[in-house]
């Protein structure tokens, strides 16, 4: 019987142990989360979802308190597409965090930035472009486009002298998505080093509709092989979604993937960006409390704990401070439903909005517990403690029970 630790990711003449950990975003993902993955010989993501207010609590920076104040005299309209983000700014703060993580890095492992195209910013294309090519600048090891389709985003960096250089991926749930973007990019000469195939048991927006559960991740993964390899293709699979332990992830590689890319249980360990007494949610959760819903303003299907202090809450939209989903008109879902809740109930104190939320203001605050379908199984990877609350685990614990572990178990702490 094999585990992970018996096959290598190979990137040309370099191998890695084939475990990425996924790119959770608005810091949940950290630094610290990535440094362990690369220090034991596999690949760790950060992500560039909201960087500014990510830099303004790592990095003492200002960023927020800086656009509210800028942008203080248009809170109460209902328009907000003057509230721009100084692209300079977004350069900074994207080549602060990931020039102050690759400092830190140690081992032989990679990191990579996960980046979303659904992040939109009131200037979908230029924000983008300012993301992808500031991480390449502070010498990110690697791109994942993710949350989109991200038909142009090759085409934004093809000039920078590290677009042959960098490790270039991008995210997708279907072998036609995989077919736009190649076709799209295929005019730039430059294929991706890997494809993540993200399956609908994942955390976090799903790129499924609502019929999510008649999908199958082992079946998608092996539909986009065989297309690869009558287009005689040579590019890795990554597959993502549900791959909850190191036997799951041996029957993908056996089967010709290159590597796992996990997360839900790396989201319990001390490392993770999610305070503490939110881990302890994801420890008590059993399977009825996982739903997939649709208030994300994104468009997309998002998975989460029902008891997600998002959910339902008619805060004040936070654009002025925030902003990051704003279209290119300055539009954003959850202030069209704000807004025709408001006219609704004239004078009320406390507002609700249930078919959409501010993902901004409650990712920020920790509030949109998005979580992975089996969540609810983390608490069998722990051990309780005598009040009652569920031991945080390590990374390194973590990632070595994926590397090393046989016949569907789970080494458990201490």
């Amino acid at each position: 019987m094999k585990s992970v630790d018996d096959f290598r990711l190979r990137f040309g003449s370099r191998e890695y142990v084939p475990i990425m950990i996924g790119g959770m975003g608005v810091d949940i993902s950290t630094s610290d989360l990535s440094l362990e993955a690369a220090r034991l010989g596999g690949i760790g993501h950060i992500s560039d979802a909201m960087l500014p207010t990510v830099s303004d609590r790592r990095y003492d920076t200002k960023y927020v308190r800086d656009k509210l104040k800028l942008y203080k005299y248009n809170v109460a309209n209902p328009n907000k597409s003057e509230v721009q983000f100084d692209l300079g700014l977004i350069a900074e703060a994207t080549q602060t965090h990931v020039r102050r993580t690759m400092e830190r890095k140690r081992g032989d492992g990679l990191i990579f930035i996960n980046c979303m195209e659904k992040l939109t910013m009131n200037s979908p294309k230029e924000t983008l472009r300012v993301r992808l090519r500031s991480a390449l600048d502070a010498g990110i090891d690697g791109i994942t486009l993710a949350a989109g389709l991200h038909l142009g985003s090759f085409a934004l960096i093809e000039d920078h002298p590290r677009f042959r250089d960098a490790k270039l991926g991008i995210i997708v749930s279907s072998l036609r998505a995989l077919q736009l973007f190649l076709k799209k990019s295929a005019r730039t000469g430059r294929l991706p080093d890997y494809v993540v195939v993200e399956g609908p048991l994942a955390g976090g927006h799903l790129g499924f509709g609502m019929d999510w559960a008649k999908y199958d991740l082992h079946a998608i993964v092996a539909e986009i092989h065989e297309w690869l390899a009558a287009e005689k293709l040579d590019i890795p699979l990554i597959p993502a979604g549900g791959i909850f332990t190191g036997s799951d992830a041996v029957d993908f590689l056996e089967h010709g993937s290159a590597a796992v890319q996990v997360a839900t249980r790396f989201t319990v360990t001390s490392e993770c960006g999610l305070p503490e007494d939110v881990q302890q949610e994801y420890f008590k959760a059993s399977e009825e409390d996982i739903e997939v819903n649709t208030i994300s303003p994104t468009g997309y299907p998002m998975r989460m704990l029902k008891s997600s202090p998002a959910i339902g809450s008619g805060i004040r939209p936070n654009c002025e401070a925030y902003g990051y989903l704003l279209d290119g008109n300055g539009n954003c879902a959850y202030i069209t439903s704000y807004n025709r809740e408001l006219l609704a109930h004239p004078g009320a104190k406390r507002l609700s909005v249930m078919d959409k939320t501010c993902l901004c203001t409650h990712m920020r605050n920790f509030d949109c517990w998005t979580c992975g379908h089996y969540t609810y199984r983390l608490k069998d990877t722990t051990r309780r403690r005598e009040d009652g609350s569920y031991e945080i685990l390590s990374a390194e614990h973590v990632f070595k029970d994926y590397q090393f572990s046989k016949d569907g178990k789970v080494m458990l702490p201490g």
